[in-house]
């Protein structure tokens, strides 16, 4: 501006948070339409119909079988949405409110993604919700092997926990920051849509923020 000052001088702190987390939610969706586009093949192929027919040359464009869907059109029936959750680090352990927890103070290091065969600490885990994971929680005692292979093989790859956790009020929970679910077994189709719902959401208090690169829990298997 021509007095010296910048446009963000004039925000009151709340404008100049709000105006910072618009602009990383800005940042995730360039990058994540820039990652779909790097995805697509295109694939090149000839058919010769005989002598004399001239090949035919046919460029194929690999999508999704279905169009992409709008989280936010998507309603998982049963969801408890949690308000109040403070976003701050502590050392210490935290007694919560949920089973398993669903946000709320934190470690200052987060869980390193991925699928566990042993409990992991809350602490850690719930830093990984306010980064925009899913975590993904089952009552061993509730599900048989296979259960909890099928379950393991249904997670994706990135933004996700799933780790036992033992004396749950149901086979299996759902949880991402402020939101969680209860969910009937590991074929309850809600699982799936609660992961597209809020998965990597722009709503978490650091969207974008890693999922990595931080510690592991005991029995990280991948």
């Amino acid at each position: 501006m021509a007095d010296g000052t910048s446009e963000d001088d004039n925000l009151t702190i709340k404008q100049q948070r709000e105006k910072r987390r618009a602009e990383k939610v800005a940042a995730l969706k360039k990058k994540q339409q820039t990652e779909k586009l790097r995805n697509r093949i295109t694939v090149l192929g000839s058919i010769a119909a005989g002598a004399g027919v001239l090949s035919l040359i046919i460029a194929v464009v690999i999508t999704s079988a279905t169009p992409p869907v709008d989280p936010s059109t998507i309603e998982v029936e049963g969801v408890q949405e949690i308000e109040g959750l403070e976003p701050i680090h502590v050392e210490t352990v935290v007694e919560y409110d949920q089973t398993p927890p669903a946000g709320g103070p934190h470690n200052p290091a987060w869980l390193n993604c991925g699928i566990y065969e042993e409990p992991v600490p809350n602490e850690n885990a719930v830093h990984s919700l306010e980064h925009g994971a899913v975590w993904v929680t089952y009552d061993p005692a509730q599900l048989s092997d296979d259960e909890v292979s099928q379950l393991r093989n249904a997670m994706p790859s990135t933004y996700m926990i799933l780790s036992p956790y033992e004396g749950l009020d149901a086979p299996v929970y759902a949880s991402s920051w402020g939101f969680q679910v209860a969910l009937d077994g590991v074929d309850d189709p809600r699982l799936n849509d609660f992961i597209v719902k809020y998965r990597q959401s722009p709503e978490v208090p650091e969207p974008g923020a890693l999922c990595s690169q931080a510690v592991d829990g005991p029995g990280k298997i991948s």
